[in-house]
């Protein structure tokens, strides 16, 4: 897995990932806590909302600025967004109103929907063989595993010193180092795109290709089921932490390190999983591991348990999001050309992000109005339904469907 960092470009950029990823990690804590103070028990409201408002820029801004920025140089691109985020997060300490969140989350993610797909669009032209590649999504998997572990980890040793506003500090130099990382790494040459109709088709492209080809379509499903479990744990893992089992700041902290351990575990064995398993099989089988965890969720939370049984839970649902995201990207590359291998990979992030338009809102306001089992029922109810239309979406005679065909029609 490490013999990819051989490659200085990947290395350089693998270093910002891992320093962004901290930076957002700390964010997360830290947007957790000020939701908690400024509205309590309703703080799951408040960060779902927050979160539903992340999404919203990642669907809606993220396609839209890939059109408008396929010209441009992609190292002015990263790094401006970049400070961008930097500046934002350097304002968060100062704000005391909730609606401040809301606008400020707005401005951040946006940014960071034009730097995420333009830097995932980097990485199959920076190592063009797919053992390479599949190396490095291991790599970014632990990258975001290890931020799951060590960033609330981090910001338990730090909350026992500091007070949380000072986290988001933390997040401004991590934008701040990757961008330097990007400054100082000579990126490869993108084929020119000419051609590729007006800016409503080139905004559209990436769905529309997701829309003809049926493992996308598969895909788009399981992505659903990813962010059903992934709503409960970042929407709801402060309420769970904190009110239903009368915790600390630091437990918050605890447990989502747990669910970055589970995430983790997967990301050490895909490489070698994906030698002797099909794409579709290791997903679907993240996939039937959710909605049972979901449901064990509605189960601690309207009975009770010991603290472990949560810890423990939040692992293993770390493992089913991590077995359906680590090899998400192998499709997209295996379907994409120079043409389009921006568009798909903003399509994937702007179509997945969707999915948590839905899940958010349930886990937070579901959560506040009706308690947390319901909930947590309620996701386990969508993501059995997305493995279930995966299942259907996907057949296994496609599995392993690699031929660019529908990606080479650019015009189309």
């Amino acid at each position: 897995m490490l013999s990819v960092l051989r490659c200085p470009a990947y290395r350089n950029l693998f270093t910002a990932q891992i320093v962004a990823l901290l930076g957002t990690g700390l964010l997360t804590v830290a947007l957790g806590l000020l939701a908690f103070d400024l509205a309590g028990d309703r703080a799951g409201a408040v960060l779902g909302t927050a979160l539903t408002i992340k999404m919203i820029a990642y669907v809606f801004v993220a396609p839209v600025m890939a059109a408008l920025i396929e010209r441009l140089p992609r190292k002015a691109v990263l790094v401006g967004a970049d400070l961008v985020r930097a500046s934002i997060a350097l304002s968060l300490p100062f704000i005391d109103q909730v609606w401040q969140v809301y606008v400020l989350v707005f401005l951040l993610q946006s940014a960071s929907a034009t730097f995420t797909p333009a830097f995932q669009a980097l990485i199959p032209v920076v190592l063009p063989a797919e053992k390479d590649y599949t190396k490095a999504l291991s790599l970014s998997r632990l990258a975001y595993d290890v931020e799951s572990l060590v960033s609330p980890l981090l910001a338990a040793v730090l909350l026992s010193v500091l007070s949380y506003s000072n986290l988001f500090l933390g997040t401004m130099v991590g934008f701040l180092v990757s961008a330097l990382m990007v400054v100082v790494t000579r990126l490869p040459a993108l084929p020119a795109n000419a051609g590729q109709g007006s800016l409503l088709h080139r905004t559209t492209l990436g769905s529309r290709i997701f829309l003809r080809e049926q493992s996308l379509r598969g895909l788009m499903a399981l992505n659903l089921v990813v962010a059903s479990a992934t709503a409960l744990v970042l929407v709801n893992t402060v309420v769970f932490a904190r009110d239903l089992f009368d915790g600390t700041n630091e437990d918050v902290a605890f447990a989502l390190a747990a669910y970055g351990a589970g995430s983790m575990l997967v990301a050490f064995i895909a490489p070698a999983a994906l030698e002797r398993m099909r794409d579709r099989t290791f997903m679907l089988v993240g996939g039937g591991i959710l909605p049972v965890g979901l449901l064990c969720a509605a189960l601690i939370a309207r009975f009770g348990s010991p603290w472990w049984a949560l810890l423990a839970l939040w692992v293993v649902l770390g493992i089913g999001t991590s077995m359906i995201s680590t090899p998400s990207s192998r499709l997209l590359r295996r379907l994409a050309t120079d043409a389009t291998r921006s568009y798909l990979f903003t399509a994937q992030f702007s179509l997945s992000h969707a999915c948590f338009m839905l899940t958010y809102p349930i886990a937070g306001w579901v959560g506040a109005q009706a308690g947390q089992p319901a909930a947590a029922l309620c996701l386990a109810v969508i993501a059995a339904g997305g493995t279930l239309a995966a299942l259907a979406l996907w057949p296994h005679s496609t599995a392993s469907a690699a031929a660019p065909r529908a990606a080479a029609r650019p015009g189309q």
